[in-house]
Parts: C-alpha cells; structure tokens; sequence
C-alpha cells in the first residue's frame, strides 16, 4: 500500500538502529531509502545491514533504497603531546607538516594541499568552526595565523579552508574501498562528500558506471560556482546544510537551500533536504516547533526527500523520530498552500517529447480527475520527469528492472512497483489496472493516465500517453488515446 504522502524519507542506520527489527519498524514508521555512512562502522557491518534491509523489503513488498555515503577527504590537524591546548584570541599559532606532536604554539597539519592552496588573509576554521584562525605568513609547509576566535583544540580535528578550492580528488584511498565494497553489495545510490567540482562527479562516475546512481553532497562553498553543471552531472543532490554551515555564514544558508531545491527541479534531479532536521530527538520524544518547521519548509519548497541523520542512527528515540518526520511531511502535503506552491512552480519542459508527454500527463490527470499517473521505466527517466511535475494524483512506477525501482524509492510521488515486463500496449493497458488496484491507488471505473516509451525498452523514449479505465478484477481497459507522438495506433 502506497505512503499517503510523495515526499520521502531518508533514514541513517547506526547503532540504535541496525537489528532486524528496528529497521523493520523504520521502515514501516516511514522510512522510504536506508543510507548507510560509511564515516562510521565498518564494512561488515554496512553489509549485515544491507542485508537485514533487503529482508525487510521482501517482507514489506516494496522496493526500499539503499544508499551509501562516502566520507570524503577528511582534513585533520595532528596530536599534541600534553592534550588539549586553549588557544586565546590575538596569540600566534603555526601549522605545518612537522609530524612532532605539538603544543599551544603549533600543530602537525598533514595536508600540503592546504598550504598550497593558500593566499595572505585566508580563514582557516577548525573543530567545525567553532576556532577561528587567519594566515599572516605562509609557504609550501607552513602557515602562520592569528588566533582571531579562540577555544580549545585536541587532536585530529577538522579543518575547513572556505573559499578555496583544493586540489584534492573528492575520493580519498578509504572511499574508493568504500565504493568498491558498496558495489559489490549492490547498494542503489553512492553519496559522493568533498565535490567542488563538475570533474569530481565525472571521476567518480567513471568508477561507478551503471551499478548505482550519484547523489551528490553540497557540502562546500567551492562547488557553488559550478553548481548547475554539477547538479546537471548528478544523479541527485543532497543539501548538506550542517557542513555548508561551518564554511558559510548561517544566514546565508537557507537561500542557498531554495535555490538548490529549485535549480534541482528544473533539471529533473531528485533533491534531499538534510542535517539537523530534528536534531532535538536524538535526546529527547518530541521535536522543537522551530525544527518541525524547517522540515515544513523544505518540503513546502517541494524538495524529494527529508533526511535523518544521528537522530535514527544514534539517537534514543529512532522510530518516533521517523514517525514525527511522517506526520509532518503528510500535514504540509494536506494543506491546500502546499498544492497551490507546486501548481504554481511548474518548471518549464524541455522542448523534446519525452518532456512534452510527461507535462501533458499531469495536465490530463488532473483534468479528469485520474486515480494516478502510471509509468513504465526500464532506466527511471520515465518515472522521473512525472515526477519532476509534482502532479496532484499519485505516480505508479512500474518498471521490470528491480535495481531501478529501488533507486525510484527516492523520487517524489512515485510509488515504485517491481513488475514483469510487458510486450505490448494492451499488456501495458492490462498491468497498469492491475497493479493500480493491488496499490490501491484506483478502483473499478476510476481513470489511469499512462505514459510509456515505443518501442518497449527504449531508455529515455517516453512518446506515448494513455488514458485507461480500470475495469472489475482490476485489469484496464484504454478509454481514449491522448497523445502518441508518431505511433501507429496498436492493433
């Protein structure tokens, strides 16, 4: 049975998270796509919980998605010899790649990449933030700063260098293996961290192939620049506010959220909204109103998918956490704002076919009133550009692929069903009835709008649109032709 919501859910697996039957009831509580991170746990155990997931899936009947997160390049200062050392506003404080544990007048920084990438005046920001220092001097291995916001600084904390883009690939040597295992596993979607760049996306393309889609992270101010190719590059995007966060000023934040969701919808990219959203329930049963907020507000400005983090991988209350994100999402999507919003944000089509017919499905749905929008998809491109017209009916995914109902788990509004395949138009007409009575998206009498590409297993061929009855036993019947591109019509 379909969500009664189109927005999705996106779930971190931890340690309060990781039995059988906690992810059972994750996923029943509403959790749509399972992301495992690889910055934490080890491979075995991301491959039990691979496998617990698709247990689940086979028991709920529905396709669940599997994503796993890359950790990225980490950029990290050494240790220091006598623990934790304060560093006070004014004081001078050196950094360089010295491997000799350090002290409160230095620290190992084993990153040449830093200091080549360096300019007088730069800000370099450790322990997310929270330290604020500025280069006065500097060369091939070393910089000299000014401590501008002082605190105390213990070993291997991050470091953040905003504003420059560094001549780092965005795989380090633990990614690749990472990515090499989450492949072998047959995991849907890699989450690729550290992209500042449209050549980041293509390296690790190159890596990955067809085995799983790209969700990128903006996570750096770096890629802003390049931000269309990279997400017209991409998968889909995820919105990774918390580590925007510590490189931008936190007002400038929610702008570039709204951008990025609607840059996103125009090029057909599935967009995740994440970090923080309910950040109180990692403690405690309820969330603050002003967090249940911000997960209205992204989905109010249509993102795909809302993320939780360490508040179900970590947290002590998982499943109410999902449960919370739930009720949300549905109580925004029920108010007649939230359709007026979407009515009133269609992003233009691009002139081809496959384009037309799909802005032309929704126009028919929702004129006659049709139970759901039916797609067939062997790659999901299909499925995507309905949903990218955030239609007010539901969308039936229908695809003989099971890897791509899996990844269609993420999408707006559609419903991924994995079926048999067909062989013709009136198989088609037959299946989208049967399945949309199975779903129980429709019923006797009620309307299917279809869309499909001619001939079968064409990728990215939508060229044709029907209209389809559901007749008694739930098979389907075609009530008009709407539009068929340059088809002949079906014997």
């Amino acid at each position: 049975m379909p969500r009664g919501r189109s927005t999705k859910i996106v779930a971190t697996l931890g340690p309060a998270s990781s039995t059988h039957d906690r992810i059972l009831a994750l996923a029943e509580a509403g959790v749509d796509v399972f992301r495992m991170n690889a910055s934490h746990g080890t491979q075995a155990e991301h491959a039990r919980r691979y496998r617990t997931i698709r247990d689940v899936e086979d028991i709920l009947g529905r396709p669940v998605g599997i994503l796993l997160d890359l950790q990225g390049p980490k950029l990290r200062v050494g240790t220091f010899a006598d623990g934790p050392v304060d560093l006070t506003r004014g004081s001078r404080f050196r950094l360089d790649l010295d491997p000799t544990p350090g002290d409160r007048t230095r620290v190992c920084l084993p990153h040449p990449e830093i200091f080549a990438a360096l300019t007088d005046g730069v800000e370099l920001l450790l322990n997310d933030g929270r330290i604020r220092l500025r280069v006065r001097a500097f060369g091939p291995d070393f910089a000299d700063t000014e401590v501008e916001v002082g605190g105390v600084l213990s070993d291997r904390k991050g470091v953040n260098v905003p504003g420059v883009a560094l001549a780092l690939s965005a795989l380090s040597e633990k990614d690749r293996s990472d990515l090499a295992f989450g492949l072998t596993l047959g995991v849907d979607w890699i989450g690729l961290s550290f992209v500042q760049r449209p050549e980041d996306i293509l390296e690790a393309r190159a890596l990955i192939g067809d085995r799983a889609r790209i969700i990128t992270k903006i996570e750096k101010p770096a890629a802003l620049p390049h931000l269309a190719e990279i997400i017209r590059l991409s998968d889909a995007v995820m919105v990774a506010r918390g580590d925007l966060g510590v490189e931008l000023p936190p007002e400038e934040v929610p702008g570039l959220q709204k951008r990025m969701i609607r840059l996103s919808r125009a090029l057909g990219r599935p967009v995740i909204v994440a970090t923080q959203m309910l950040e109180s329930m990692i403690s405690e049963p309820t969330p603050t109103r002003a967090e249940a907020s911000d997960v209205a507000t992204a989905v109010y400005d249509g993102a795909d998918a809302v993320m939780l983090s360490a508040e179900s991988a970590s947290g002590q209350f998982p499943i109410e956490a999902v449960a919370m994100m739930n009720r949300i999402v549905t109580r925004v999507e029920r108010d007649p704002l939230y359709r007026t919003i979407m009515n009133a944000d269609h992003p233009a089509p691009e002139p081809t076919t496959p384009d037309a017919i799909s802005a032309a499905a929704r126009q028919v749905a929702e004129t006659i009133s049709a139970a759901a929008i039916v797609t067939y998809t062997s790659t999901g491109s299909t499925a995507l550009r309905a949903s990218r017209e955030r239609p007010a009916v539901p969308i039936l995914g229908l695809s003989s692929d099971r890897a791509t109902a899996r990844r269609l788990a993420l999408a707006w509004g559609v419903n991924p069903v994995w079926t048999d395949d067909v062989n013709d138009f009136a198989e088609m007409v037959a299946r989208a009835g049967e399945v949309a009575a199975a779903e129980r998206i429709g019923a006797p009498g009620e309307s299917l709008v279809v869309t499909a590409g001619y001939p079968f297993r064409t990728p990215g061929a939508t060229n044709s649109l029907r209209v389809v009855t559901i007749r008694e036993g739930g098979r389907g019947e075609t009530a008009a032709r709407a539009a068929a591109g340059a088809l002949p019509t079906p014997a």
